[in-house]
């Protein structure tokens, strides 16, 4: 995830530059169940309003949960599926709580009301993350459930008005990038704590819907406005966080625009985007699925390392045997194409590696969707370096 936010105030309150390091021990995202109420059009579990055999029961959980703090993963992201179809949902949510975690609860919102909202909120979950994927019946075209809209943003105010941290996250195709500026005024008139852009990840439904993914351009032109949204927040008192994930492109992209529009701290804001590092799969961020099985991320369901039925996550985590973990894992990793010749691989990481693998076959080559240009990444065409690297604005007008 590259927190957007937290490097733009930089600029008005620079912090000291410190080395890179890993977390203790990975963010795990666990996907608890697979059964969902929709069918969503990048969905990367291929959820489906059906019971999936296998899936780990109340007791498994907790044992799951025991191992996990033992090695010291600070933050649970509780998701599906539909987590709230799970039936002991609450009770696995408060005792990630009384154990410590970081506790996220990542839903579609449609099942969050007034019937429930009160339990929700005596968890005290540290953030609520919830889908919104456009206007009304955009939305609910990508949802495939008519109302979808209606339900989801009538759970994120009822979570607002109890005071419950809560955001929406928003995955970006050519079908509905058009509607970004309404969502973020959405957002700023709700007076929502979060926005989370995600850019289209090739897995799942999202592999089958590849070809929905946004042009070149049109990421640019959807970053600048991202930039200068967060920008207008810094410094205020609303608290409110923007943040991307999937792309880590991004990180250079915006050193190219403080690079233009704050060229006295943009040495400072490269440093600290080498410090975050960029594409953390397999190395501070880990998945769990409904059935235990292990994978670099939740994006990576096709390839398991293990299965925490069987064997300690601590174990599993830390073994390189798997090559692609092995490879994650490298630093720096052996990436080919433009991101292994890019200038700014350290800030980077070489990206996502699903979607090289999606569409060459090889997890560690170049990643297709980097949208940043040859010059930016010091290459020309033939792959020699330049000396001059410019930033190619592409202005998107404001609501």
């Amino acid at each position: 995830m590259f927190r957007l936010t937290k490097l733009l105030e930089e600029i008005k309150n620079p912090t000291p530059v410190r080395p890179q390091r890993d977390l203790p021990g990975p963010v795990v995202i666990w996907n608890l169940v697979r059964r969902c109420n929709l069918k969503c059009k990048h969905c990367y579990a291929i959820s489906g309003d059906v019971d999936f055999p296998g899936e780990l029961n109340t007791d498994e959980v907790c044992k799951v949960m025991d191992e996990l703090r033992g090695f010291r993963v600070p933050v649970l992201i509780l998701s599906g599926g539909e987590p709230l179809l799970r039936s002991d949902i609450y009770d696995i949510s408060r005792r990630a709580k009384k154990q410590g975690f970081y506790v996220g609860l990542s839903t579609n919102g449609t099942l969050i009301d007034e019937s429930n909202i009160e339990e929700i909120d005596s968890i005290g979950y540290d953030y609520v993350g919830i889908s919104l994927d456009g206007i009304g019946e955009t939305h609910d075209k990508f949802r495939m459930m008519d109302g979808a809209y209606e339900k989801s943003l009538h759970a994120m105010r009822l979570c607002r008005d109890r005071g419950l941290k809560v955001g929406a996250r928003f995955t970006m195709t050519a079908d509905n990038e058009s509607e970004l500026p309404e969502m973020l005024r959405l957002i700023d008139e709700e007076g929502f704590d979060k926005f989370y852009f995600s850019h289209l990840v090739y897995a799942g439904r999202g592999n089958k819907n590849r070809g929905d993914d946004a042009e070149r351009d049109m990421t640019r032109r959807t970053m600048e406005l991202l930039f200068e949204t967060a920008w207008d927040y810094v410094g205020t008192d609303t608290g409110k966080e923007f943040v991307t994930g999937n792309n880590d492109a991004d990180g250079v992209f915006l050193y190219y625009w403080v690079k233009e529009h704050f060229p006295e701290h943009a040495d400072h804001i490269h440093a600290k985007l080498v410090q975050w590092g960029g594409n953390a799969s397999g190395v501070n961020v880990a998945n769990i699925d409904n059935l235990g099985n292990v994978h670099p991320d939740t994006m990576w369901w096709h390839h398991t390392i293990g299965n925490v039925k069987e064997t300690n996550f601590s174990k599993i985590w830390s073994d390189r045997s798997d090559p692609i973990m092995a490879g994650l894992k490298q630093r720096p990793r052996k990436i080919s194409g433009r991101c292994g010749a890019c200038m700014h691989f350290d800030i980077c990481n070489g990206n996502t590696r699903v979607r090289a693998l999606k569409l060459t076959g090889d997890a560690f080559a170049e990643d297709p969707a980097c949208y940043l240009f040859d010059e930016e990444i010091g290459l020309t065409d033939g792959g020699k370096r330049l000396e001059v690297t410019p930033f190619r604005g592409a202005k998107y007008e404001k609501v």
